[in-house]
C-alpha cells in the first residue's frame, strides 16, 4: 500500500467514525408549538363531514392575515366580507386553490399597493369539497 492510499484510508476511517459518532449523540431539538393542532388538517371523512367552513379557515391559518373576525389587518390581509361583489362559488374555489394564477387581474391592482410583498398561499392541499366550505362560508359573511 502507498502512502497516498495510507491517508485515503485514515481520513476515510476517520471521517466515518466522526459520523457515527455525531449519530451516537444526536439528539432532536424539534420545537414543536403547543397549538400545532389548530393548524393540522384532519383527512379522516368522518372529521370532514362535520367541519365548518369557519372551522376550516381558522385551521388553515386564514385568521393570521384576514384576522379572527375576517374583516382584515392592515397590510397582511383584506376584509372577506366584500368578496361577494367580486366573486361566485366556482370562481373562489378556483382562485383558494391557486391565487398566483389571478396575480395579473386587474381586480388586484390595488392589492398590490396595500398588500405589498404579502402573497395569498395555495390551498390546492384542500379538497374541493372543503374548498366549498370556505367559499359558501365566506361568500355569506355579512357586514353588521
Amino acid at each position: 500500500m502507498t502512502n497516498a492510499q495510507k491517508w485515503v484510508t485514515a481520513v476515510l476511517v476517520l471521517f466515518i467514525g466522526l459520523f457515527l459518532l455525531s449519530k451516537l449523540f444526536q439528539s432532536d431539538d424539534t420545537v414543536v408549538p403547543e397549538d400545532v393542532d389548530k393548524y393540522v388538517q384532519q383527512d379522516t371523512e368522518e372529521t370532514t363531514a362535520e367541519v365548518t367552513g369557519l372551522t376550516l379557515i381558522q385551521q388553515n391559518g386564514c385568521t393570521s392575515c384576514h384576522g379572527d373576525n375576517l374583516k382584515g389587518i392592515a397590510k397582511l390581509g383584506p376584509d372577506l366580507y366584500n368578496a361577494k361583489k367580486h366573486w361566485n362559488r366556482d370562481g373562489l374555489i378556483n382562485y383558494l386553490r391557486n391565487p398566483a394564477d389571478y396575480r395579473n387581474d386587474k381586480r388586484f391592482d390595488e392589492y398590490k399597493d396595500e398588500f405589498s410583498n404579502i402573497m395569498m398561499p395555495s390551498f390546492e392541499n384542500l379538497s374541493v369539497q372543503d374548498l366549498g366550505k370556505i367559499a359558501d362560508y365566506v361568500l355569506n359573511l355579512k357586514a353588521e
